[in-house]
């Protein structure tokens, strides 16, 4: 159980709190590049509680600034992107992707007040797909792109969708990185209380042991399968909202999400599967469609009779559990247990990274270092002695263009 204070730590997010400070040090994912083209309709995007508006010029450059243009606060998400600039629609105002102002139609010539207003606009780059942004103070010289495999691979490699889930950024990001719930909540009453196949369904209480690593948290479930082998699964959580799943025999893929915190309860969640040869058929897209408000898809036949949740797909099973009954879980309320460990852990490394850097200005390391989240999940069985973390070393080891380097 955390305290109230603890909890408005991690939740927190918008402009001048503690966590949303910390989220700043580091780049996010925020729109698909080819949803986004030359002189096309700019798009409105929420990032951290900050209204803003993405759009690409005419030579293809993106720009993501303030939604409010900075004469009298008209939205610039009506702007005109045209002749490589966004146009207010208000008085005309025109500005590059870099926030500078091209023209002032309805100034005198001569006029200065170009030179002295900007609009706000923040540093981005575009990699496999996907587009990114650095809201950190240093907008002129930005960290490097983060070393993710996933955006390190060739681009026919990876599948990436994108969907606002509507909850709490950490909610969702906890729901990841739990591993007790995968044979109960995504089992199926059709297959005798479980999904085909999945070793966990064999022992249905893990033991855990959870590592703090310079990029995050390694949550590590064993389970038993006979009296010489154990199953082990490793999460992986990397700072400051990524997660990546164990591959399963059925699908032998890498995946994970970035849990992009919107505003307090909105999340922006990037779904990623990826391998390090050509792709296998992604994860299936529907569960997009799902959301408090269609009550995600429950069915309660499907739940005498098919899956034991009632919920349609993993994915859709994990966002309905994950959002709960409200936008921000009260944590003051919970009653933690030992499959829990994993999600003590976590915060625990998040509220000391957060308290480092507020107080002393200490970076944690994926800020100052790309490679750090160069990192893979795995799940592999193992003799029963046999030493997780040893074992794990090297195919928890991400190596671009290289094998799993075992049999998931």
């Amino acid at each position: 159980m955390l305290t109230a204070e603890e909890n408005e730590t991690l939740v927190r997010v918008g402009p001048d709190t503690p966590m949303g400070n910390w989220m700043r040090l580091f780049w996010m994912p925020f729109y698909p590049a080819d949803q986004l083209p030359p002189d096309g309709q700019p798009k409105r995007i929420k990032l951290l509680g900050e209204d803003l508006v993405a759009f690409r010029d005419t030579e293809g450059k993106v720009g993501l600034v303030a939604n409010a243009c900075p004469h009298r606060g008209a939205p610039l998400m009506f702007g005109r992107n045209e002749e490589c600039g966004l146009r207010c629609v208000y008085h005309g105002w025109k500005f590059d992707t870099a926030g500078n102002v091209l023209d002032l139609p309805a100034e005198p010539e001569g006029s200065r007040l170009k030179d002295r207003v900007r609009l706000k606009a923040y540093a981005c780059q575009e990699r496999n797909g996907v587009l990114w942004t650095y809201l950190g103070e240093d907008q002129n010289s930005p960290p490097p792109l983060p070393e993710l495999e996933f955006n390190m691979v060739p681009a026919e490699n990876v599948h990436v969708s994108f969907r606002v889930q509507e909850c709490n950024w950490l909610q969702a990001l906890e729901g990841e990185i739990d591993s007790a719930h995968a044979p109960i909540l995504h089992g199926r009453i059709d297959q005798k209380g479980a999904i085909n196949d999945w070793v966990a369904a064999q022992d249905l209480r893990p033991k855990f042991k959870c590592v703090k690593q310079p990029f995050g948290v390694s949550i590590a479930s064993r389970r038993r399968v006979d009296d010489a082998t154990r199953y082990w699964r490793v999460n992986q959580f990397m700072a400051p909202f990524w997660t990546l799943v164990p591959p399963q025999s059925k699908f032998p893929e890498l995946s994970g999400h970035a849990w992009v915190p919107m505003d307090d309860e909105h999340t922006l969640c990037l779904m990623f599967s990826y391998t390090p040869k050509p792709s296998t058929t992604p994860y299936a897209d529907f569960w997009t469609k799902f959301s408090p408000d269609t009550g995600y898809g429950f069915d309660y036949e499907s739940q005498q009779t098919a899956w034991f949740s009632g919920l349609p797909g993993l994915w859709i099973q994990d966002a309905a559990c994950q959002s709960g009954v409200s936008p921000i879980v009260d944590r003051t309320q919970e009653n933690l247990c030992v499959s829990d460990a994993g999600i003590a852990v976590t915060r625990q490394f998040l509220l000391e990274g957060v308290a480092a850097y507020r107080d002393t200005g200490t970076k944690p390391v994926p800020a100052k270092d790309p490679t750090a989240s160069m990192v893979r999940a795995i799940s592999m069985t193992l003799p029963a002695d046999a030493d997780w973390q040893e074992a794990g070393a090297e195919p928890m080891t991400a190596r671009v263009g290289k094998d799993f380097g075992y049999t998931p």
